[in-house]
């Protein structure tokens, strides 16, 4: 299997990407310590932000790297055929209280589904579900053409 093309992807190409996308891979860091899990999004693709909803338990290690300010990156990625696309956003994570949302950054939450792959051991009530932004301060996405044949 060899690399035939490797090309970065345009903001138009990006925002597209990202749009037809829900899931990706949120890594956050304090100090020299990393955390990361699967998570599910919603994009806007106007003001190029993320919107996302993370549940957690009180005493998880989740909300511990949340409560800490870490910095955050979202890795989004696909493959399909012989084309291998990823996008990397990094920034920081805001939270946001659910009285502080404008009608389109509701829309947005809305987009971004809980996966099937959260499964919860604690009941509903332990739960604690907060929402966040992310407005990376970069933005950048790679497309890699593969011939299998090669």
């Amino acid at each position: 299997m060899a690399i035939d093309q490797e090309t970065e992807m345009t903001d138009a190409e990006i925002d597209d990407f990202l749009s037809r996308r829900e899931t990706g891979v949120l890594a956050l860091a304090r100090t020299d310590e990393p955390y990361a899990i699967p998570i599910s999004y919603g994009y806007d693709d106007d003001e190029r932000e993320f919107y996302m909803r993370l549940v957690s338990t009180p005493d998880s290690e989740k909300r511990q790297f949340l409560e800490s300010s870490p910095r955050a990156r979202l890795v989004v990625y696909d493959e399909a055929a012989s084309t291998y696309r990823s996008v990397i956003a990094t920034g920081e994570l805001e939270s946001i209280e659910p009285a502080d949302l404008t009608p389109g950054e509701i829309a947005q939450y809305g987009r971004a589904k809980r996966p099937l792959f959260e499964i919860w051991t604690e009941g509903k009530k332990s739960l604690n579900i907060e929402l966040y932004r992310l407005e990376p301060t970069m933005l950048n996405g790679r497309r890699t053409d593969v011939d299998r044949d090669g």
